[in-house]
């Protein structure tokens, strides 16, 4: 009796034990390997070899009105597309000056004639037309010109040009003490101009980047501004060219 007992006994536990691996083995008690992610590695910027130049077009902004030489952002640019690209060379030529409008730059441009040999062209200009109370008419008739003839310096390829918007001086220590009514006035006009230039570059495949908005915390972020209150400063054009640099970048590579 006790023998077949026994015997019982050592079928359940067997059944159980049995029952317990089973149910260890099946999907939804596996103790799953944590899955090892293979390193990621970023993409390598495409080398380029040779020499690389550069042309700025525009006025105060370009010139780096109220900052030292290598803060504007023609500079800053170069510098940082020198440290992208250590085996190139980068030369940079500047066509600007403080004050000018698009007939200043388009006459500056005619009686320098610079070689239509640029990699890449640069072009920030329309402030000053705001600025003088030029009639609107004029930059849209005088931007198109400008755009057409940095393409052309641009050994005529569209991709090699790129064109900025113009900041808002509207949202800096000089024109804080304007009435809001004027400093609306003052943003209003820029932006028809952006809006101007950015249409017609689209029109010709050319890029348009905005950088307006950065200008636009010169107020709540005054380290934005250069010390003559007016004009942005080493960070604004630092940030100018972050926002720039990967469009410039596909330019140079292609």
């Amino acid at each position: 009796m006790k023998s077949h007992f026994k015997q019982i006994v050592i079928v359940i536990l067997s059944l159980f034990l049995l029952s317990c691996s089973a149910e260890d083995s099946g999907s939804g008690n596996a103790v799953t390997p944590p899955q090892v992610k293979p390193p990621t590695t970023q993409v390598p910027t495409t080398p380029i070899s040779g020499s690389i130049n550069y042309l700025a077009l525009g006025d105060s902004y370009t010139i780096g009105q109220s900052v030292c030489e290598t803060c504007r952002y023609p500079e800053q640019l170069k510098s940082s597309l020198k440290a992208i690209y250590p085996e190139s060379n980068f030369t940079l030529k500047v066509i600007a000056t403080t004050g000018w409008t698009t007939s200043n730059l388009i006459s500056a441009v005619n009686a320098q004639n610079p070689e239509p040999n640029y990699d890449l062209v640069t072009l920030l200009i329309g402030v000053n037309n705001q600025y003088q109370h030029m009639d609107f008419s004029v930059y849209e008739k005088e931007f198109p010109q400008l755009l057409n003839k940095a393409i052309s310096l641009a050994k005529g390829d569209k991709n090699n040009v790129i064109v900025l918007s113009i900041p808002d001086y509207a949202y800096t220590p000089f024109a804080a003490n304007y009435t809001y009514e004027n400093r609306m006035k003052i943003s209003n006009e820029i932006d028809q101009y952006n809006a101007s230039a950015e249409r017609y570059c689209i029109s010709k495949g050319v890029t348009f980047i905005s950088i307006t908005d950065i200008t636009r915390t010169g107020l709540s972020n005054t380290s934005l501004v250069a010390s003559d209150g007016l004009h942005p400063s080493e960070q604004a054009y630092k940030m100018f060219v972050d926002r720039i640099l990967p469009q410039v970048k596909m330019a140079l590579q292609n």
